[in-house]
């Protein structure tokens, strides 16, 4: 049943997209037409600030992670090669008694 309904999903991702940009569209429009009353601060009270904020904030949270991954996870090609030489050393030799 999840098959089918993310199969129909990916079928119809072109209708998807465009209904949920307008959904997002609409809300921001909605968001600059209809003052919410119960703002902290000044910023609050903006039209979209909500949408804005939670765009950049995605982006920027994005970009942290692939920042992290480069510098924390990725490791050059030939990394772990270093670590088997001894290894392949020992294999070689067992291989030749064979």
């Amino acid at each position: 049943m999840l098959v089918k309904l993310l199969d129909r999903l990916v079928r119809n991702a072109t209708r998807l997209k465009r209904t949920l940009l307008a959904a997002m569209a609409v809300l921001v429009i909605a968001d600059l037409l209809i003052p919410s009353g119960y703002d902290r601060f000044a910023w609050e009270s903006w039209g979209g600030f909500g949408a804005l904020f939670g765009a950049l904030a995605c982006l920027i949270l994005i970009g942290l992670a692939k920042a992290l991954g480069l510098g924390l996870v990725y490791r050059r090609e030939g990394y772990y090669d270093d670590e088997l030489t001894p290894y392949r050393a020992l294999d070689d030799v067992s291989d030749e008694r064979s």
